[in-house]
């Protein structure tokens, strides 16, 4: 074999080398949105409190994430060139956002087959998503669960804050445990208001129709 050959030779195989990881990394990319789009889905359904919906679109989810990952199985640097970390992220988010509503068992990271990057920051995300369930709750005049949800994300970040690791490894934990920080001021301080607001009204109510403590009058 001439030298020439050998040099077609060797582009050949470094031509099916990248012609394979392009393929791969397509049809990652496009599974990859399908898994986003249909979590997002899911998680519009909680807030509907359609949680049969909710779980349907969350196991197209899965499957999605699951075609995803095996298109790069052979390709490690395709797996973590970032859209898959982001897919898996927002499946976590979604699965926990279902479980924090509707009071089902927190899943684990084995159990969604997400990478623990991803798990961190999809419990996180999730956790910010309660603040707007939580509203909706108080737009219905149903405050009673505000303070057990409020408690959830005060846990969730309560963890994070500890999780101390470059965010090299943790997929910039630190910047979506900041978010949820302020997330969770600003929901404290819609729910402390509307609890007072409804004491007060409560109270008022109660003078104007006679049924206050004795001597209130």
């Amino acid at each position: 074999m001439t030298k020439g050959d050998e040099i077609h030779a060797r582009g050949e195989w470094a031509r099916g080398v990248l012609e394979s990881k392009h393929k791969a990394r397509e049809t990652t990319l496009a599974a990859c949105r399908r898994t986003i789009q249909a979590c997002a889905a899911s998680i519009r359904a909680v807030h509907r409190e359609e949680f049969d919906n909710a779980e349907a679109l969350a196991a197209q989810a899965a499957a999605h994430l699951a075609e995803a990952l095996g298109a790069v199985d052979r390709h490690p640097d395709i797996r973590y060139a970032g859209f898959v970390h982001d897919a898996s992220k927002e499946y976590a988010e979604a699965r926990m956002t279902l479980a924090f509503v509707r009071g089902d068992p927190l899943p684990g990271a084995d159990e969604l087959g997400v990478e623990v990057q991803a798990y961190l920051n999809g419990m996180a995300e999730a956790a910010s998503e309660l603040r707007r369930y939580l509203l909706d709750l108080l737009r219905r005049g149903r405050p009673e669960r505000g303070e057990e949800l409020l408690g959830y994300m005060d846990e969730v970040y309560s963890l994070l804050v500890t999780i101390d690791f470059p965010d090299a490894m943790t997929g910039g934990l630190r910047r979506t445990t900041d978010a949820l920080r302020g997330v969770l001021e600003r929901t404290r301080g819609d729910l402390t208001t509307s609890l007072l607001q409804s004491r007060l009204l409560e109270g008022i109510e109660a003078r104007a129709t006679g049924s206050g403590p004795p001597g209130s009058g």
